[in-house]
Parts: structure tokens; C-alpha cells; sequence
């Protein structure tokens, strides 16, 4: 299957970034702790490249902790400081100005020592739709600083936030790229809920799910519908989702199950953590250059 979802305004919002790029110190680069590869947006990583990084593994909560972990290596072996947290409450969130900070100290004391007037680090936040941001904005200033949104790419135009007196940051819109290459990509940004859920398939993508899940946490999905058995490939993929909606009562007139709704029912406790924490992205082997996906 093949999702593409690229609106209008996120081609303005990657204009945003780059013009604003040269006024601040550091990025932070927000991810999906469940898909750490699949939610970098890799139109962005050389844009990026000419500023220190930090990346948040938000929505940790909802990942496999284990997994997590292997990821922060992984990404400390590049050279690449993380933090991992969850943006929806307040805890960890302190590390992430402190980290970032720890990235630009000397250039900031190289300033002050060559007679520069003493400002706060500037830093700019990125990522893609729906991971999380404004939230961890939220929980960081202890107020409601940026919009919060339940659709994907509600924060569109540019934001500054005061952290304290020495940190400053901008928080900028959500934004994909114009084509995903690896359908996989597409697939796993739309069960994490980063893609609107108007333009796939709902009852394909939930099946997909479902046969990914069968694969990645068989234990939790079977404890989680009280099913005898797992997917092994896409059409009892498709029995199992018509079985998820029969045991729900999910029925149309006529008794036939009513599809739709039940993959909405399991893309949507997918997301709450209701099956389980599950990390759908595998930490790659250092000698590959892309991730290894469950077919």
C-alpha cells in the first residue's frame, strides 16, 4: 500500500525553518520513541546538519523501554545526545534545556570571551505532525505556550517560548516530506497518527497492523483481545480484525462486522498503549544505512 500526505502549508513551514535557522544555537529534533526512524523527516537532516542536535525520544511511555535504550545508543554511537521522555507529563523535561545547553556552552562562553553582549541559547524544536511538541512545550513552561491539537499540524506559524532567563525557544510547525520512498515509512506514520487518518484505508492499514503486531508483540496483542492465535500473513490479518469486531459487537445490519470500526478500535488503542509498549522500528546493524522493517 502507498500513503502520501504533504498539505500545503508544510511546504511554508520548511521555508519557516530554514530562514530561521541561522538565529538559533541548537536544534532539538523531536521523534517518536516507537518509530525513531521512520519519524525523522529526512528532507531535514542536511538542512539541519550545520547546528548541534539533541533528540527527544518522546512518547517513551508508549514504547518498549528496552528498545528505547538500544535506540539512545545507537544514536550516541553517530554522536547525537538524547533524552527520552513522555511530553504529556512534566517529568524529564528539564533535561532537555539542560542538554541542549551542555551542546553550545563553549560556543556561547567563545562569545562572551570575544566581547559578545551575554543573551540566552536559542534553540528551534522540529519535528513531524502529531509527536508531540506543543505538549512538551506545555509541560515545560508549566503553561499553555504553544496550541495543542489532537490533528496532526494544528501549530503553523512561528512561536518563541522564554525558559527562564537563559533559554529561549522556537517552536515551528510539523512537517513531512513530499514522498515517502519505503512504504513502511508511510504505514507506521499513519498508525502512530503523524498522517491523517483521511487519506488510507483504514480497514487495510488496521489489518497491516495487526499482522506487524502479530509479529513485534504477539503475547500483548493476544492478551489484549483474548485471541488464540496471531496473524501470519495479510488475509488472516484481515480474519483476525473480523474477528477483533465480531467479539466487540461491531455489526452492521445484517450481522456482517463492521470492519472500519473495529481497525479504528485497534489503531486507536495502539496509540493510547493499550496493547502494549511496542517499538515498530528495529535499532539498524551499525554497518546498515536504513532500518530493518517486519515485512
Amino acid at each position: 500500500m502507498e500513503i502520501q500526505w504533504y498539505p500545503g502549508h508544510m511546504v511554508k513551514a520548511k521555508k519557516l525553518i530554514q530562514e530561521n535557522l541561522g538565529l538559533v544555537d541548537v536544534v532539538i529534533e523531536m521523534v517518536d520513541a516507537r518509530i525513531p526512524y521512520s519519524s525523522r523527516n529526512p528532507d531535514m537532516q542536511f538542512i539541519l546538519s550545520s547546528k548541534p542536535r539533541l533528540i527527544i525520544l518522546n512518547k517513551n511511555d508508549l514504547a518498549n523501554p528496552e528498545k528505547t535504550k538500544a535506540w539512545s545508543a545507537y544514536f550516541g554511537r553517530q554522536g547525537i545526545s538524547t533524552v527520552a521522555l513522555n511530553s504529556l507529563s512534566a517529568r524529564g523535561t528539564e533535561k532537555v534545556v539542560a542538554a541542549a545547553s551542555a551542546l553550545v556552552s563553549e560556543r556561547m562562553e567563545s562569545l562572551k570571551s570575544r566581547g559578545w553582549r551575554e543573551r540566552p541559547i536559542r534553540a528551534m524544536i522540529v519535528g513531524i505532525p502529531n509527536v508531540g511538541k506543543s505538549s512538551f512545550i506545555n509541560a515545560l513552561t508549566r503553561r499553555s505556550a504553544a496550541k495543542v491539537g489532537e490533528k496532526p499540524g494544528v501549530t503553523r506559524g512561528k512561536q518563541w517560548i522564554r525558559i527562564g532567563d537563559d533559554f529561549e525557544l522556537l517552536d515551528t510547525p510539523g512537517i513531512l516530506w513530499p514522498k515517502f520512498e519505503d512504504p513502511e515509512v508511510g504505514f507506521k506514520l499513519a498508525v502512530t497518527g503523524a498522517v491523517s487518518d483521511l487519506v488510507y484505508d483504514v480497514e487495510e492499514v488496521g489489518a497491516r497492523l495487526l499482522l506487524l503486531l502479530s509479529q513485534a508483540a504477539p503475547d500483548s496483542l493476544m492478551s489484549r483481545y483474548r485471541l488464540e492465535h496471531v496473524a501470519s500473513d495479510l488475509e488472516s490479518a484481515y480474519a483476525l480484525l473480523r474477528e477483533i469486531g465480531a467479539r466487540r459487537g461491531y455489526l452492521h445490519t445484517g450481522g456482517e462486522v463492521d470492519t472500519d470500526k473495529a481497525a479504528y478500535l485497534v489503531l486507536h488503542e495502539f496509540r493510547d498503549g493499550r496493547i502494549g509498549q511496542i517499538t515498530l522500528d528495529q535499532v539498524p546493524e551499525e554497518n546498515q544505512d536504513q532500518v530493518a522493517v517486519v515485512q
